[in-house]
């Protein structure tokens, strides 16, 4: 479920609502798609998610960036684009 919603964002930038603010976003695939990178900024306010994504072929592991997992889950399952 997490993969599917890192890949309805578009590759580059673009820009989505989360908690009734807007932010951008820019999405990074790397390794033929088998890591991405999502940093997610709010226009005109402080607040960020940032998130490394990876594929292996045993597992996916998501890899928050300074930031607590369930708020990088919570975006994840809440932005609208």
């Amino acid at each position: 479920m997490i993969l599917e919603k890192i890949k309805n964002l578009p590759l580059g930038y673009s820009e989505v609502e989360y908690q009734q603010k807007k932010y951008g976003v820019t999405r990074a695939d790397f390794n033929d798609g088998k890591s991405i990178k999502i940093y997610a900024k709010e226009l005109g306010g402080n607040d960020f998610i940032s998130l490394n994504y990876y594929i292996t072929s045993k597992s996916e592991n998501l890899k928050p960036c300074e930031m607590p997992e369930q708020k990088v889950i919570h975006f994840l399952n809440n932005y609208k684009g």
